[in-house]
């Protein structure tokens, strides 16, 4: 994708590389440039995503001011951000809903490649698949990019690590495999049966055993911060982005809602 970006913008991000190694913190790339390692899918974008841990925000930060970048901790739960001109570096720790943690693992398996001609670290399709799994907003559905990592990597997936990513949520991930034997009827192979079928035994066992338990909780806000917010507000549901359930508190919700209306309409 280098030949279409605007040079000054390719500067930005290879400077970008560069600083984020001078602070010493671990990063990933991930984004545009994993989906097109991956997939062979080429996007254009204005941003460049990098994966951190928690604890390294603050020291990537100060390298970034200390070579004159205005920063920014957009988002306390999971994203910062890097300015330069009309472009923009991500820093993300977490998914937006606070389900997905940047921990340990993801740079255990990460994966080398070469970006803008240096030499990084991309993050696992695995990774990908499982932040992917969950943005389903109006204006923006990443289950498109889960199905070209199903397609181009469901056979050299690490199954038991995706499945344990999921966690409590393995029906989100039932359903895009669904979707995906829907998208493509003849690729069905590339998922492996005993993972299809493993998650479509959970399912009946729990409908046989468990039924309707009449709890009033909307986990739809995991998926979109918009979309589910009239079952919270008149509906009488739970929030299952709320701690204890969930791992946000109630100033990361408001100010994660707040940005609706900055962002646009939904």
């Amino acid at each position: 994708m280098d030949p279409e970006l605007d040079p000054r913008t390719r500067e930005f991000y290879r400077q970008a590389i560069l600083i984020a190694r001078r602070s010493d913190a671990p990063f990933l790339v991930a984004g545009a440039y994993a989906m097109e390692r991956y997939t062979g899918i080429v996007r254009h974008t204005k941003d460049f995503d990098m994966f951190v841990l928690r604890k390294d925000v603050e020291r990537i930060f100060r390298e970034f001011e200390a070579a004159g970048y205005r920063t920014e901790l957009t988002f306390p739960h999971w994203l910062g951000k890097v300015y330069h001109e009309d472009a923009f570096i991500d820093l993300i720790f977490c998914t937006g809903n606070g389900v997905g943690d940047v921990d340990e693992e993801w740079f255990e398996h990460a994966v080398a490649e070469e970006v803008l001609g240096m030499s990084v670290a991309i993050c696992p399709a695995e990774e990908i698949i499982w932040s992917k799994a969950y943005v389903m907003e109006r204006e923006r559905f990443d289950g498109a990019d889960v199905a070209h990592l199903l397609l181009a990597r469901g056979e050299s997936l690490d199954w038991p690590r995706l499945l344990r990513r999921f966690g409590p949520h393995w029906r989100l991930l039932l359903a895009h495999l669904i979707l995906f034997t829907f998208i493509y009827p003849g690729e069905r192979s590339k998922i492996p049966d005993q993972v299809m079928n493993d998650l479509l035994d959970r399912l009946r066992r729990e409908g046989e055993q468990d039924g309707d338990n009449g709890e009033r909780v909307c986990q739809g806000t995991l998926l979109s911060r918009a979309q589910y917010l009239v079952d919270l507000e008149r509906g009488g549901y739970q929030d299952a982005r709320r701690k204890p359930r969930g791992k946000m508190d109630g100033g990361d919700i408001d100010r994660w809602t707040e940005a609706i209306a900055v962002d646009g309409p939904k």
